[in-house]
């Protein structure tokens, strides 16, 4: 059985960022429900996504200029 490393790297790295998001949101919006209840809960998951929206933007950037670039080298 061969292993396929990148693959594996791949699976890895989206694990982490999966984990590393839930988290944040499920630590992070239940310890501000805890202190400030669920209005600031709300609030406060409405932050982190407004802070996540660059980094989201960036990324899909980053994908768009990847899918060019393939389909521009097939030719």
């Amino acid at each position: 059985m061969k292993r396929d490393l990148r693959n594996y790297s791949k699976q890895t790295d989206r694990r982490l960022i999966i984990g590393a998001l839930l988290i944040l949101f499920v630590v992070g919006g239940g310890l501000i429900w805890w202190r400030y209840g669920a209005g600031g809960a709300g609030l406060g998951i409405v932050c982190l996504l407004a802070g996540l929206l660059p980094i989201v933007l960036i990324i899909g950037i980053f994908f768009v200029m990847d899918w060019i670039l393939k389909r521009a080298g097939r030719k």
